[in-house]
């Protein structure tokens, strides 16, 4: 069996097994492991391959990034920022059509900004929005809908988990995936609100159960809501402000965001002893999780160049002739396919050792472009069955068993399209990747 046989066999393989629920970061290094051995026919060399990659992948200091941001998402989570948030963006916005619906769609762009992890905003706007749109009169399935599609904002809008883990796997910037990032989030949160202001406005019997959803609302003056906005503002200009204007690495700006998040913790009183050390703990054993990712995904990928997949792939479709949009169109729909199966990360660990060297070597893109195309796309598998795993952290968090995960994933369905809509403008005008990095 050829390298290139043998790197196509263990694609199959690794999804199948991720399929079959094994640990992504394993199926990774053993069939990654396994290859090289059979390929080569020698076991120290395997071994080599597989300690190299576990000191070289997390060792340097831009991996310092993972466990910090992850904690200033589980500290913000402590603070309550994320229901301050919906107020104001409710108090502001309740008067529009669909309203309640926007404010979610801006409060969990505003919150994406500060936790970066798509579940969290799942878990935190299920509990905060879904009971107060029910109580305000729309339907629980537009309810649900607008929560869980809102919710990938979180892996778009920077600081965003997904975009770290792409850019330590295709070696790229973590500051120039998080500029990137930030004129297509703001796409697609553009984009669901005008979706729901349309749904409420051309087809209001999908979104409103009877016709009082605005009365009863939550009275606030415009400086209580301005107020309520204060500690998440501060929290983005520290973050964001620090990388973008230069002050701070993105590994400097995820400790200081982390201090600021402790402090308003502190502050507010959110914060105990035993809740701080079950927040520590919560975030030791999510970038644990990371760490044998990277780890899988470095061997995975040393395996697949060592066996030259890439470069025979390149040839395919040079030999193919394949257009541009063609190439990019077949990328997305393997990508969208697979988001129905396994998770985004397992996703860009798999496809981008394969893919990435061919945008690359054929100047059909830069990586950091096809890394928010990946991203994107990755994340509508989120939102669609039977994987759909922001649909079964909403599903888990409300406490309403006469809402189904069925009624999720049918509310969920026009904001898939929206995200499909977005990932095909981003592919046509990829200049929206590019603004902030050009000044």
């Amino acid at each position: 069996m050829s390298g290139v046989e043998l790197g196509v066999v263990s694609v199959f393989v690794i999804v199948g097994l991720i399929y079959m629920g094994m640990h992504v970061a394993i199926v990774l290094a053993s069939v990654s492991f396994v290859g090289v051995w059979i390929y080569k026919g020698k076991f120290e060399l395997a071994v080599t391959l597989l300690t190299q990659a576990a000191t070289e992948s997390i060792s340097s200091y831009v991996f310092g990034v993972v466990p910090l941001f992850v904690l200033m998402g589980l500290l913000v989570g402590v603070a309550d920022i994320g229901r301050d948030t919906f107020r104001a963006a409710n108090h502001f916005l309740q008067s529009i059509l669909g309203g309640l619906g926007v404010a979610t769609v801006v409060a969990n762009t505003a919150f994406a900004a500060v936790t970066g992890i798509s579940i969290a905003s799942a878990a935190v706007f299920t509990r905060v929005a879904v009971p107060e749109m029910l109580r305000l009169g729309y339907r629980p399935r537009f309810a649900v809908g607008v929560v869980t599609g809102s919710s990938v904002l979180g892996m778009l809008i920077p600081p965003s988990l997904l975009l770290i883990v792409y850019a330590l796997v295709a070696e790229q910037s973590v500051g120039d995936m998080f500029v990137a990032g930030i004129v297509p989030g703001i796409l697609l949160a553009i984009t669901f609100c005008l979706l729901i202001v349309g749904m409420a406005r051309f087809s209001p019997q999908r979104v409103y159960a009877r016709q009082d959803q605005r009365e009863d609302n939550e009275k606030l003056s415009n400086l209580q809501a301005v107020w309520l906005l204060v500690p998440l503002v501060a929290l983005i200009g520290v973050v964001l402000g620090g990388i973008y204007g230069g002050f701070f690495t993105p590994t400097e700006a995820g400790a200081a965001g982390v201090v600021g998040a402790l402090i308003i913790a502190l502050i507010r009183k959110r914060l105990t002893l035993p809740i701080f050390w079950t927040t520590l703990v919560q975030a030791g054993q999510i970038t644990a999780s990371i760490s044998l990712l990277v780890i899988g995904a470095t061997v995975y990928s040393r395996m697949v160049s060592l066996m030259g997949l890439p470069n025979s792939l390149a040839n395919e479709v040079a030999a193919a002739q394949l257009s541009f949009f063609a190439l990019i169109l077949i990328y997305i729909v393997i990508v969208i396919l697979l988001g129905t199966l396994i998770d985004a990360i397992s996703i860009i660990l798999i496809m981008i050792p394969i893919f990435l060297p061919l945008i690359v070597q054929f100047e059909l893109g830069d990586a950091i472009w096809f890394g928010i195309v990946t991203v994107i796309a990755a994340e509508i598998g989120l939102l669609t069955p039977p994987m759909g795993l922001s649909a079964y952290v909403v599903k888990s968090s409300l406490d309403d068993p006469s809402i189904t995960l069925a009624d999720i994933f049918i509310g969920t369905l026009p904001f898939v399209l929206a995200m499909v809509l977005v990932v095909f403008l981003i592919v046509v005008f990829p200049q929206t990747t590019q603004v902030f990095l050009w000044t």
